[in-house]
Protein backbone atom coordinates (compact mmCIF):
# COMPACT_ATOMS: atom_id res chain seq x y z
CA UNK A 1 0.00 0.00 0.00
CA UNK A 2 1.49 3.91 -1.05
CA UNK A 3 0.29 6.54 0.17
CA UNK A 4 1.17 9.57 -1.90
CA UNK A 5 1.91 13.49 -0.53
CA UNK A 6 1.54 16.82 -2.15
CA UNK A 7 0.31 20.22 -0.88
CA UNK A 8 -1.97 22.73 -2.75
CA UNK A 9 -2.29 26.71 -2.24
CA UNK A 10 -5.45 28.22 -2.54
CA UNK A 11 -8.93 26.78 -2.61
CA UNK A 12 -9.33 22.66 -2.77
CA UNK A 13 -11.94 23.69 -5.79
CA UNK A 14 -9.58 22.15 -8.43
CA UNK A 15 -8.70 19.20 -6.83
CA UNK A 16 -11.96 18.30 -5.30
CA UNK A 17 -13.09 18.37 -8.98
CA UNK A 18 -11.08 16.44 -10.37
CA UNK A 19 -11.43 13.98 -7.60
CA UNK A 20 -15.16 13.62 -8.74
CA UNK A 21 -14.50 14.36 -12.21
CA UNK A 22 -13.79 11.30 -15.41
CA UNK A 23 -10.47 11.76 -15.00
CA UNK A 24 -7.43 12.60 -17.37
CA UNK A 25 -8.29 9.36 -19.55
CA UNK A 26 -12.01 8.57 -18.66
CA UNK A 27 -10.64 6.55 -15.62
CA UNK A 28 -12.65 7.40 -12.92
CA UNK A 29 -15.84 5.15 -12.44
CA UNK A 30 -18.30 5.54 -9.73
CA UNK A 31 -16.77 8.67 -7.77
CA UNK A 32 -18.07 8.99 -4.00
CA UNK A 33 -17.03 9.70 -0.83
CA UNK A 34 -16.50 6.99 1.73
CA UNK A 35 -15.40 9.49 4.55
CA UNK A 36 -15.53 12.66 6.22
CA UNK A 37 -14.56 14.60 8.98
CA UNK A 38 -18.04 14.75 10.42
CA UNK A 39 -19.56 11.54 8.45
CA UNK A 40 -22.19 14.22 7.05
CA UNK A 41 -19.98 16.13 4.52
CA UNK A 42 -21.87 16.81 0.88
CA UNK A 43 -20.89 13.74 -1.66
CA UNK A 44 -21.44 14.89 -4.99
CA UNK A 45 -20.84 11.60 -6.48
CA UNK A 46 -24.04 9.83 -5.17
CA UNK A 47 -26.17 12.87 -3.89
CA UNK A 48 -26.89 14.99 -7.50
CA UNK A 49 -28.68 17.52 -5.18
CA UNK A 50 -24.94 18.23 -3.92
CA UNK A 51 -22.43 20.06 -6.13
CA UNK A 52 -18.66 20.31 -5.92
CA UNK A 53 -18.37 24.00 -4.88
CA UNK A 54 -20.37 23.06 -1.90
CA UNK A 55 -18.20 20.20 -0.69
CA UNK A 56 -15.14 22.70 -1.79
CA UNK A 57 -16.62 25.71 0.18
CA UNK A 58 -17.33 23.63 3.26
CA UNK A 59 -13.69 22.36 3.10
CA UNK A 60 -11.59 25.97 2.44
CA UNK A 61 -14.54 27.17 5.70
CA UNK A 62 -11.80 27.60 7.86
CA UNK A 63 -9.13 28.83 5.71
CA UNK A 64 -11.31 31.73 4.40
CA UNK A 65 -11.71 32.72 8.18
CA UNK A 66 -8.22 33.31 8.54
CA UNK A 67 -8.07 35.75 5.39
CA UNK A 68 -4.95 37.26 5.34
CA UNK A 69 -3.07 35.18 7.82
CA UNK A 70 -4.05 31.93 5.80
CA UNK A 71 -0.55 29.73 5.58
CA UNK A 72 0.60 29.94 1.82
CA UNK A 73 0.16 26.16 1.81
CA UNK A 74 -3.59 25.42 2.23
CA UNK A 75 -4.85 22.26 1.55
CA UNK A 76 -3.05 18.65 1.61
CA UNK A 77 -3.46 15.38 -0.74
CA UNK A 78 -2.58 12.37 -0.12
CA UNK A 79 -3.62 9.04 -2.65
CA UNK A 80 -3.34 5.86 -0.76
CA UNK A 81 -3.45 3.00 -3.56
CA UNK A 82 -3.26 -1.24 -3.14
CA UNK A 83 -0.87 -3.13 -4.70
CA UNK A 84 -1.99 -4.90 -7.79
CA UNK A 85 -2.17 -8.46 -6.26
CA UNK A 86 -4.23 -7.19 -3.19
CA UNK A 87 -7.19 -8.62 -2.46
CA UNK A 88 -10.66 -6.34 -3.19
CA UNK A 89 -11.36 -3.63 -0.31
CA UNK A 90 -14.44 -2.34 0.05
CA UNK A 91 -16.24 1.28 0.98
CA UNK A 92 -15.86 0.39 4.63
CA UNK A 93 -12.21 -1.16 4.47
CA UNK A 94 -10.90 2.48 2.83
CA UNK A 95 -12.80 4.06 5.38
CA UNK A 96 -11.17 2.83 7.99
CA UNK A 97 -7.61 3.03 6.47
CA UNK A 98 -8.47 7.06 5.45
CA UNK A 99 -8.86 7.45 9.24
CA UNK A 100 -6.05 6.28 10.07
CA UNK A 101 -3.79 7.99 7.34
CA UNK A 102 -5.48 11.42 9.10
CA UNK A 103 -4.81 10.35 12.66
CA UNK A 104 -1.18 9.17 12.07
CA UNK A 105 -0.42 12.16 10.28
CA UNK A 106 -2.01 14.78 12.59
CA UNK A 107 -4.71 15.74 10.30
CA UNK A 108 -7.55 14.56 12.45
CA UNK A 109 -6.23 13.21 15.49
CA UNK A 110 -8.07 10.08 18.02
CA UNK A 111 -11.09 12.45 19.82
CA UNK A 112 -10.11 15.71 18.61
CA UNK A 113 -13.18 17.36 17.75
CA UNK A 114 -11.35 20.55 16.18
CA UNK A 115 -8.87 19.03 13.66
CA UNK A 116 -8.82 19.79 10.25
CA UNK A 117 -11.10 19.39 7.81
CA UNK A 118 -11.10 16.25 5.32
CA UNK A 119 -12.64 13.69 2.48
CA UNK A 120 -11.79 10.60 1.07
CA UNK A 121 -12.94 9.69 -2.10
CA UNK A 122 -12.81 6.95 -4.06
CA UNK A 123 -13.20 6.57 -7.47
CA UNK A 124 -11.28 3.66 -8.61
CA UNK A 125 -11.71 -0.44 -7.05
CA UNK A 126 -7.45 0.07 -5.75
CA UNK A 127 -7.03 3.02 -4.48
CA UNK A 128 -8.39 6.57 -2.65
CA UNK A 129 -7.58 10.23 -2.33
CA UNK A 130 -7.78 12.18 1.11
CA UNK A 131 -8.22 15.86 0.43
CA UNK A 132 -7.45 17.85 4.12
CA UNK A 133 -7.65 21.57 4.52
CA UNK A 134 -4.75 22.43 6.55
CA UNK A 135 -5.93 25.17 9.12
CA UNK A 136 -7.71 23.48 11.92
CA UNK A 137 -11.39 24.04 12.98
CA UNK A 138 -10.34 26.28 16.02
CA UNK A 139 -8.23 28.31 13.83
CA UNK A 140 -4.86 26.87 14.45
CA UNK A 141 -2.71 25.41 11.58
CA UNK A 142 -2.11 21.52 11.86
CA UNK A 143 0.99 20.53 12.75
CA UNK A 144 2.37 17.93 9.84
CA UNK A 145 6.13 17.01 11.22
CA UNK A 146 7.02 13.97 9.50
CA UNK A 147 3.50 13.69 7.81
CA UNK A 148 5.31 11.40 4.91
CA UNK A 149 7.36 9.14 7.00
CA UNK A 150 4.51 8.81 9.39
CA UNK A 151 2.21 8.05 6.79
CA UNK A 152 4.17 5.33 5.59
CA UNK A 153 5.14 3.61 8.96
CA UNK A 154 0.98 3.67 8.77
CA UNK A 155 0.73 1.87 6.11
CA UNK A 156 2.91 -0.87 6.74
CA UNK A 157 0.95 -1.58 10.09
CA UNK A 158 -2.13 -1.85 7.47
CA UNK A 159 -0.82 -3.98 5.08
CA UNK A 160 -0.12 -6.23 8.48
CA UNK A 161 -3.69 -5.37 9.54
CA UNK A 162 -5.63 -6.85 5.99
CA UNK A 163 -3.19 -9.23 4.91
CA UNK A 164 -2.23 -7.35 2.29
CA UNK A 165 1.64 -7.17 0.52
CA UNK A 166 3.98 -5.93 2.76
CA UNK A 167 6.39 -3.57 1.26
CA UNK A 168 9.52 -2.73 2.45
CA UNK A 169 9.90 0.89 4.74
CA UNK A 170 11.76 3.98 3.35
CA UNK A 171 14.17 6.02 4.77
CA UNK A 172 14.01 9.03 2.33
CA UNK A 173 17.07 8.22 0.83
CA UNK A 174 14.98 7.06 -2.33
CA UNK A 175 15.16 9.09 -5.67
CA UNK A 176 12.15 11.25 -6.34
CA UNK A 177 9.84 9.47 -8.47
CA UNK A 178 8.15 10.73 -11.58
CA UNK A 179 4.94 12.75 -10.93
CA UNK A 180 1.28 11.20 -12.26
CA UNK A 181 1.70 14.26 -15.37
CA UNK A 182 5.26 12.63 -16.32
CA UNK A 183 4.09 9.23 -16.54
CA UNK A 184 1.03 10.10 -18.37
CA UNK A 185 3.06 12.28 -20.80
CA UNK A 186 5.00 9.84 -21.39
CA UNK A 187 2.73 7.19 -22.26
CA UNK A 188 0.98 9.64 -24.27
CA UNK A 189 4.02 10.19 -26.62
CA UNK A 190 5.06 6.73 -26.77
CA UNK A 191 7.96 6.61 -24.11
CA UNK A 192 8.82 3.41 -22.27
CA UNK A 193 9.88 5.46 -18.88
CA UNK A 194 9.46 9.33 -18.51
CA UNK A 195 12.52 11.89 -19.11
CA UNK A 196 13.05 12.09 -15.30
CA UNK A 197 14.42 8.17 -15.24
CA UNK A 198 15.73 8.43 -18.78
CA UNK A 199 17.94 11.12 -17.99
CA UNK A 200 18.82 10.00 -14.37
CA UNK A 201 20.35 6.56 -15.64
CA UNK A 202 22.17 8.60 -18.60
CA UNK A 203 23.81 11.04 -16.02
CA UNK A 204 24.92 8.45 -13.79
CA UNK A 205 26.50 6.51 -16.77
CA UNK A 206 28.21 9.43 -17.85
CA UNK A 207 29.62 9.67 -14.22
CA UNK A 208 31.05 6.03 -14.68
CA UNK A 209 34.70 6.17 -14.53
CA UNK A 210 34.83 10.04 -15.62
CA UNK A 211 38.22 11.14 -14.79
CA UNK A 212 37.16 14.60 -14.09
CA UNK A 213 34.13 17.65 -14.10
CA UNK A 214 35.17 18.23 -17.66
CA UNK A 215 34.97 14.82 -18.71
CA UNK A 216 31.35 14.02 -17.42
CA UNK A 217 30.07 17.19 -18.73
CA UNK A 218 31.64 15.73 -22.20
CA UNK A 219 30.12 12.39 -22.16
CA UNK A 220 26.56 13.95 -21.26
CA UNK A 221 27.22 15.42 -24.16
CA UNK A 222 28.13 12.98 -26.11
CA UNK A 223 24.58 10.81 -25.03
CA UNK A 224 22.63 13.78 -27.07
CA UNK A 225 21.33 15.07 -24.16
CA UNK A 226 21.15 19.06 -23.74
CA UNK A 227 23.37 20.62 -20.63
CA UNK A 228 22.97 23.80 -18.82
CA UNK A 229 25.43 25.15 -16.35
CA UNK A 230 24.22 26.68 -12.97
CA UNK A 231 26.70 29.70 -12.79
CA UNK A 232 27.12 31.89 -9.58
CA UNK A 233 27.42 35.64 -9.82
CA UNK A 234 31.55 35.27 -9.93
CA UNK A 235 30.77 33.09 -13.02
CA UNK A 236 31.83 29.42 -11.57
CA UNK A 237 29.68 26.77 -12.11
CA UNK A 238 27.55 25.71 -9.11
CA UNK A 239 25.21 23.19 -10.91
CA UNK A 240 24.30 22.19 -13.62
CA UNK A 241 20.49 21.06 -15.16
CA UNK A 242 19.93 18.27 -17.87
CA UNK A 243 17.07 17.83 -20.71
CA UNK A 244 16.05 15.38 -23.43
CA UNK A 245 16.30 16.90 -26.94
CA UNK A 246 12.31 17.26 -27.66
CA UNK A 247 11.18 16.97 -24.34
CA UNK A 248 9.20 20.28 -24.11
CA UNK A 249 6.62 22.26 -22.14
CA UNK A 250 3.12 23.65 -23.45
CA UNK A 251 5.39 26.53 -24.18
CA UNK A 252 8.26 24.77 -26.30
CA UNK A 253 10.86 25.45 -23.82
CA UNK A 254 13.20 22.52 -23.04
CA UNK A 255 11.87 20.39 -19.96
CA UNK A 256 15.06 20.92 -17.64
CA UNK A 257 16.03 18.72 -14.45
CA UNK A 258 18.71 20.25 -12.10
CA UNK A 259 21.50 17.32 -11.11
CA UNK A 260 20.04 17.62 -7.59
CA UNK A 261 16.61 16.86 -8.49
CA UNK A 262 17.36 13.34 -10.33
CA UNK A 263 19.10 12.33 -7.14
CA UNK A 264 20.87 13.52 -3.81
CA UNK A 265 24.10 12.07 -5.02
CA UNK A 266 23.88 13.32 -8.70
CA UNK A 267 24.00 16.88 -7.75
CA UNK A 268 28.00 18.92 -8.60
CA UNK A 269 28.41 18.97 -4.94
CA UNK A 270 27.98 15.28 -4.42
CA UNK A 271 29.39 14.96 -7.74
CA UNK A 272 32.57 16.98 -7.25
CA UNK A 273 33.29 14.95 -4.12
CA UNK A 274 33.21 11.89 -5.96
CA UNK A 275 35.59 12.68 -8.70
CA UNK A 276 37.89 14.58 -6.11
CA UNK A 277 38.26 11.81 -3.83
CA UNK A 278 39.15 8.73 -5.92
CA UNK A 279 40.18 9.85 -9.37
CA UNK A 280 40.59 7.11 -11.40
CA UNK A 281 44.25 6.41 -13.00
CA UNK A 282 44.01 8.05 -16.49
CA UNK A 283 47.14 6.38 -17.76
CA UNK A 284 46.22 2.86 -18.58
CA UNK A 285 43.11 0.81 -18.36
CA UNK A 286 44.02 -1.53 -15.29
CA UNK A 287 45.23 -4.89 -15.17
CA UNK A 288 45.66 -8.02 -13.45
CA UNK A 289 47.78 -11.21 -13.52
CA UNK A 290 50.33 -11.33 -15.91
CA UNK A 291 49.88 -9.26 -19.34
CA UNK A 292 48.22 -11.33 -21.87
CA UNK A 293 48.42 -9.71 -25.08
CA UNK A 294 46.04 -12.01 -27.19
CA UNK A 295 43.62 -10.31 -24.92
CA UNK A 296 41.24 -7.88 -26.11
CA UNK A 297 40.92 -4.58 -24.46
CA UNK A 298 37.16 -5.33 -23.45
CA UNK A 299 38.33 -8.60 -21.80
CA UNK A 300 41.31 -7.12 -19.97
CA UNK A 301 38.44 -4.82 -18.54
CA UNK A 302 36.30 -7.07 -17.21
CA UNK A 303 38.66 -8.80 -15.76
CA UNK A 304 40.58 -6.21 -13.76
CA UNK A 305 36.89 -5.10 -12.98
CA UNK A 306 35.97 -8.90 -11.73
CA UNK A 307 39.15 -8.26 -8.94
CA UNK A 308 37.82 -4.87 -7.86
CA UNK A 309 34.32 -5.98 -7.63
CA UNK A 310 35.53 -9.14 -5.70
CA UNK A 311 37.83 -6.84 -2.94
CA UNK A 312 34.84 -4.49 -2.94
CA UNK A 313 32.62 -7.62 -1.78
CA UNK A 314 35.69 -8.00 1.16
CA UNK A 315 35.37 -4.59 2.56
CA UNK A 316 31.43 -4.94 2.84
CA UNK A 317 32.25 -7.51 6.48
CA UNK A 318 34.22 -4.28 7.55
CA UNK A 319 33.44 -2.43 10.69
CA UNK A 320 34.00 0.62 8.84
CA UNK A 321 30.28 2.12 7.70
CA UNK A 322 31.77 4.70 5.42
CA UNK A 323 33.75 2.79 3.55
CA UNK A 324 31.51 0.40 2.90
CA UNK A 325 28.93 2.72 1.92
CA UNK A 326 31.87 3.58 -0.79
CA UNK A 327 32.57 0.58 -2.25
CA UNK A 328 28.47 0.71 -2.42
CA UNK A 329 29.05 3.41 -4.77
CA UNK A 330 31.92 1.95 -6.64
CA UNK A 331 29.88 -1.37 -7.39
CA UNK A 332 26.95 0.87 -8.59
CA UNK A 333 29.72 2.63 -11.19
CA UNK A 334 31.32 -0.58 -12.63
CA UNK A 335 27.35 -1.39 -13.28
CA UNK A 336 26.88 1.44 -15.05
CA UNK A 337 29.50 0.94 -16.91
CA UNK A 338 28.66 -2.78 -17.84
CA UNK A 339 25.16 -2.23 -18.85
CA UNK A 340 26.09 0.58 -21.34
CA UNK A 341 29.21 -1.77 -23.32
CA UNK A 342 27.45 -5.53 -22.77
CA UNK A 343 26.39 -7.19 -25.63
CA UNK A 344 22.92 -6.93 -26.95
CA UNK A 345 21.70 -10.54 -25.98
CA UNK A 346 22.34 -9.41 -21.92
CA UNK A 347 21.97 -5.72 -22.25
CA UNK A 348 18.62 -5.63 -20.99
CA UNK A 349 19.21 -7.49 -17.89
CA UNK A 350 22.08 -5.68 -17.03
CA UNK A 351 20.32 -2.06 -17.34
CA UNK A 352 18.17 -3.31 -14.96
CA UNK A 353 20.51 -4.88 -12.78
CA UNK A 354 22.31 -1.28 -12.90
CA UNK A 355 19.06 0.31 -12.16
CA UNK A 356 18.11 -1.88 -9.12
CA UNK A 357 21.45 -1.26 -7.85
CA UNK A 358 21.36 2.38 -8.02
CA UNK A 359 18.74 2.23 -4.93
CA UNK A 360 21.21 0.17 -2.96
CA UNK A 361 23.91 2.52 -3.26
CA UNK A 362 21.85 5.47 -0.84
CA UNK A 363 21.62 5.15 2.86
CA UNK A 364 21.92 7.77 5.22
CA UNK A 365 25.13 6.06 5.86
CA UNK A 366 27.32 8.53 3.85
CA UNK A 367 29.89 7.16 1.76
CA UNK A 368 33.65 8.75 2.95
CA UNK A 369 36.04 9.40 0.77
CA UNK A 370 37.55 5.48 1.03
CA UNK A 371 40.13 4.75 -1.56
CA UNK A 372 38.21 3.76 -4.57
CA UNK A 373 40.49 4.10 -7.31
CA UNK A 374 40.55 0.74 -8.28
CA UNK A 375 36.54 0.86 -8.46
CA UNK A 376 36.64 3.73 -10.86
CA UNK A 377 39.58 2.86 -12.86
CA UNK A 378 37.86 -0.36 -13.99
CA UNK A 379 34.86 1.37 -14.72
CA UNK A 380 37.10 3.85 -16.91
CA UNK A 381 38.43 0.90 -18.82
CA UNK A 382 35.33 -0.43 -19.82
CA UNK A 383 33.91 2.43 -21.13
CA UNK A 384 37.40 3.42 -23.13
CA UNK A 385 37.56 -0.39 -24.24
CA UNK A 386 33.85 0.06 -25.66
CA UNK A 387 30.98 -2.90 -26.04
CA UNK A 388 32.39 -6.21 -25.81
CA UNK A 389 31.80 -9.24 -28.12
CA UNK A 390 29.54 -12.23 -26.95
CA UNK A 391 31.91 -14.67 -27.71
CA UNK A 392 35.10 -16.03 -27.40
CA UNK A 393 37.60 -14.18 -24.27
CA UNK A 394 35.22 -11.65 -24.22
CA UNK A 395 32.21 -13.47 -23.43
CA UNK A 396 33.99 -15.50 -20.92
CA UNK A 397 35.63 -12.47 -19.29
CA UNK A 398 31.97 -11.06 -19.08
CA UNK A 399 30.80 -14.37 -17.46
CA UNK A 400 33.72 -13.59 -14.81
CA UNK A 401 32.79 -10.47 -14.14
CA UNK A 402 28.97 -11.15 -13.94
CA UNK A 403 29.39 -14.27 -11.71
CA UNK A 404 31.75 -12.20 -9.04
CA UNK A 405 28.70 -8.87 -9.77
CA UNK A 406 26.35 -11.23 -8.34
CA UNK A 407 28.41 -11.92 -5.34
CA UNK A 408 28.94 -8.67 -4.36
CA UNK A 409 25.21 -7.34 -4.92
CA UNK A 410 24.30 -10.42 -2.03
CA UNK A 411 26.92 -9.26 -0.20
CA UNK A 412 25.54 -5.89 -0.57
CA UNK A 413 21.95 -7.29 0.55
CA UNK A 414 23.11 -8.34 3.70
CA UNK A 415 25.01 -5.53 4.37
CA UNK A 416 21.94 -3.14 4.17
CA UNK A 417 19.87 -6.00 6.09
CA UNK A 418 21.62 -5.89 9.00
CA UNK A 419 21.46 -1.78 9.33
CA UNK A 420 17.82 -2.16 8.54
CA UNK A 421 17.91 -0.65 5.15
CA UNK A 422 14.80 -2.62 4.19
CA UNK A 423 14.34 -0.90 0.32
CA UNK A 424 17.94 -1.32 -0.23
CA UNK A 425 18.46 -4.77 0.46
CA UNK A 426 15.50 -5.41 -1.48
CA UNK A 427 17.31 -3.58 -4.35
CA UNK A 428 20.55 -5.64 -4.00
CA UNK A 429 18.49 -8.90 -4.17
CA UNK A 430 16.89 -7.57 -7.03
CA UNK A 431 20.23 -6.77 -8.68
CA UNK A 432 21.63 -10.11 -7.88
CA UNK A 433 18.96 -12.07 -9.77
CA UNK A 434 19.04 -9.90 -12.89
CA UNK A 435 22.83 -10.82 -12.78
CA UNK A 436 22.28 -14.09 -12.50
CA UNK A 437 20.01 -13.95 -15.54
CA UNK A 438 22.71 -12.19 -17.88
CA UNK A 439 25.55 -14.75 -16.20
CA UNK A 440 23.89 -17.76 -18.16
CA UNK A 441 23.81 -16.15 -21.27
CA UNK A 442 27.29 -14.97 -20.70
CA UNK A 443 28.39 -18.16 -19.31
CA UNK A 444 26.98 -20.80 -21.79
CA UNK A 445 29.68 -21.20 -24.58
CA UNK A 446 32.93 -20.57 -22.00
CA UNK A 447 30.88 -23.30 -19.45
CA UNK A 448 30.24 -25.89 -22.30
CA UNK A 449 33.83 -25.59 -23.21
CA UNK A 450 35.28 -26.15 -20.10
CA UNK A 451 32.81 -29.40 -19.58
CA UNK A 452 33.93 -30.42 -22.61
CA UNK A 453 37.79 -29.91 -21.46
CA UNK A 454 36.93 -31.72 -18.19
CA UNK A 455 35.49 -34.95 -19.95
CA UNK A 456 38.62 -35.29 -21.91
CA UNK A 457 40.87 -35.48 -19.22
CA UNK A 458 42.32 -39.17 -18.63
CA UNK A 459 40.44 -41.26 -16.18
CA UNK A 460 43.05 -41.19 -13.25
CA UNK A 461 43.86 -37.49 -13.17
CA UNK A 462 39.87 -36.63 -13.27
CA UNK A 463 39.45 -38.60 -10.39
CA UNK A 464 42.84 -37.15 -8.81
CA UNK A 465 40.72 -34.16 -8.79
CA UNK A 466 37.85 -34.78 -8.08
CA UNK A 467 39.42 -36.04 -4.61
CA UNK A 468 40.92 -32.32 -4.46
CA UNK A 469 37.94 -30.84 -4.88
CA UNK A 470 35.93 -33.27 -2.52
CA UNK A 471 38.36 -32.18 0.01
CA UNK A 472 38.54 -28.44 -0.28
CA UNK A 473 35.17 -27.51 -0.32
CA UNK A 474 33.26 -26.66 3.07
CA UNK A 475 31.49 -28.87 4.38
CA UNK A 476 28.54 -27.57 5.04
CA UNK A 477 27.69 -26.40 1.36
CA UNK A 478 25.38 -28.31 -0.71
CA UNK A 479 27.28 -31.63 -2.05
CA UNK A 480 26.74 -33.47 -5.31
CA UNK A 481 27.09 -36.86 -6.47
CA UNK A 482 27.67 -36.62 -9.41
CA UNK A 483 31.24 -36.02 -10.78
CA UNK A 484 30.02 -34.28 -14.15
CA UNK A 485 29.61 -31.45 -12.20
CA UNK A 486 32.75 -30.77 -11.48
CA UNK A 487 34.11 -31.25 -14.72
CA UNK A 488 34.78 -27.13 -15.54
CA UNK A 489 36.39 -27.14 -12.32
CA UNK A 490 38.68 -30.28 -12.88
CA UNK A 491 39.98 -29.16 -16.51
CA UNK A 492 40.79 -25.70 -14.92
CA UNK A 493 42.75 -27.02 -12.24
CA UNK A 494 44.60 -28.84 -14.80
CA UNK A 495 45.32 -25.70 -16.40
CA UNK A 496 46.34 -24.54 -13.57
CA UNK A 497 49.17 -26.65 -12.85
CA UNK A 498 50.26 -27.12 -16.59
CA UNK A 499 50.60 -23.01 -15.67
CA UNK A 500 52.85 -23.42 -12.80
CA UNK A 501 50.18 -23.51 -9.92
CA UNK A 502 49.98 -25.58 -6.96
CA UNK A 503 46.36 -26.77 -7.74
CA UNK A 504 45.91 -27.92 -4.22
CA UNK A 505 46.76 -24.50 -2.52
CA UNK A 506 45.15 -22.44 -5.56
CA UNK A 507 41.51 -24.22 -5.17
CA UNK A 508 42.03 -23.63 -1.20
CA UNK A 509 42.73 -19.78 -1.75
CA UNK A 510 39.44 -19.86 -4.16
CA UNK A 511 37.30 -21.66 -1.31
CA UNK A 512 38.34 -19.50 1.61
CA UNK A 513 37.36 -16.16 -0.24
CA UNK A 514 33.72 -14.99 0.96
CA UNK A 515 30.65 -15.08 -0.49
CA UNK A 516 30.94 -19.20 -1.27
CA UNK A 517 28.26 -19.62 0.82
CA UNK A 518 25.91 -17.59 -0.80
CA UNK A 519 26.73 -18.50 -4.15
CA UNK A 520 24.23 -19.58 -6.55
CA UNK A 521 26.53 -22.24 -8.66
CA UNK A 522 29.69 -23.02 -6.25
CA UNK A 523 31.11 -25.02 -9.19
CA UNK A 524 30.97 -21.91 -11.45
CA UNK A 525 32.08 -19.78 -8.61
CA UNK A 526 35.02 -21.64 -7.93
CA UNK A 527 35.65 -21.97 -11.85
CA UNK A 528 35.97 -18.25 -12.25
CA UNK A 529 37.81 -17.39 -8.99
CA UNK A 530 40.53 -20.24 -10.42
CA UNK A 531 40.61 -18.28 -13.51
CA UNK A 532 40.77 -15.21 -12.33
CA UNK A 533 43.89 -15.91 -9.93
CA UNK A 534 45.69 -18.47 -12.10
CA UNK A 535 45.47 -15.69 -15.07
CA UNK A 536 44.09 -18.39 -17.38
CA UNK A 537 42.05 -17.34 -20.34
CA UNK A 538 38.10 -16.94 -19.55
CA UNK A 539 37.35 -19.19 -22.86
CA UNK A 540 39.37 -22.24 -22.97
CA UNK A 541 39.22 -22.26 -26.66
CA UNK A 542 39.06 -26.13 -28.45
CA UNK A 543 40.84 -28.90 -26.96
CA UNK A 544 43.95 -29.76 -26.94
CA UNK A 545 46.08 -32.65 -25.51
CA UNK A 546 47.56 -31.72 -21.87
CA UNK A 547 51.00 -33.15 -21.13
CA UNK A 548 50.89 -35.84 -18.89
CA UNK A 549 53.20 -36.65 -16.26
CA UNK A 550 54.26 -40.86 -14.65
CA UNK A 551 51.45 -39.53 -11.54
CA UNK A 552 48.34 -39.11 -13.71
CA UNK A 553 48.59 -35.55 -12.92
CA UNK A 554 49.03 -32.74 -15.16
CA UNK A 555 52.99 -31.90 -15.29
CA UNK A 556 53.92 -28.61 -15.40
CA UNK A 557 56.30 -27.24 -17.84
CA UNK A 558 57.67 -24.53 -15.48
CA UNK A 559 57.19 -23.01 -12.05
CA UNK A 560 56.44 -19.53 -11.61
CA UNK A 561 58.52 -17.59 -8.99
CA UNK A 562 57.44 -17.54 -5.85
CA UNK A 563 55.65 -21.13 -6.28
CA UNK A 564 56.80 -24.10 -3.71
CA UNK A 565 55.73 -27.48 -3.60
CA UNK A 566 56.71 -29.99 -1.09
CA UNK A 567 57.67 -33.37 -1.83
CA UNK A 568 54.56 -35.71 -1.51
CA UNK A 569 55.74 -37.64 1.09
CA UNK A 570 55.55 -34.14 3.49
CA UNK A 571 52.42 -31.61 4.22
CA UNK A 572 52.48 -28.34 2.97
CA UNK A 573 53.77 -26.03 5.39
CA UNK A 574 51.22 -23.55 4.48
CA UNK A 575 48.53 -25.52 3.60
CA UNK A 576 46.67 -27.91 6.41
CA UNK A 577 45.61 -31.33 5.35
CA UNK A 578 41.62 -30.72 4.30
CA UNK A 579 40.90 -33.76 6.49
CA UNK A 580 41.75 -31.86 9.46
CA UNK A 581 40.35 -28.40 8.74
CA UNK A 582 37.87 -27.13 10.81
CA UNK A 583 34.64 -26.49 9.77
CA UNK A 584 34.36 -22.95 7.51
CA UNK A 585 32.44 -20.49 9.57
Amino acid sequence: MIPKIRYGTRSTYGLVRYLFGAGKRDEHTDQHLVASWNDYAPDPGRNPQHTIAQLAGQLDQPVKALGDRAPEKTFWHCSVRADPGDRHLDDNDWADIARRIVRAVGIAPEGDTAACRWVAVRHAQDHIHIAATLVRQDGRRADLKFDKRKAQAEARQIEKDYGLRQLNPGDGTAAKAPTSQERFKAERTGRAETPRETLREAVRQALAGAADESEFFTRLKDKGLRVKPTLGSSGDVLGYAVALPGDRNAKGEPIWFAGSTLAADLSLPRIRLRLTGAAPDQDAPPRTGAARTNRSAPARGRRAASGAAERAALLLDSDDDGEAAAQLVGIGELLDAVAQTSPAASRAELAAAARSFERATRSHIRAEQADTRAMRSAARGIIQAGGALGRGEDGGATAMLLSTLALAAIAAARWHSARGHAQQAAASRQTAQHLRAAYQQAAASPMQALHAHGRALPEGQRRGYEITIRAALPHDLPRTDSEAQHDALAATLAQAEQAGHDPEALLQQAVDMRELDSAENVNDVLVWRLRRLADLPAHPGPISPLPKAGTGRTAPPARRPGVHRAPPSEPRPDTPDPRNRPPRR
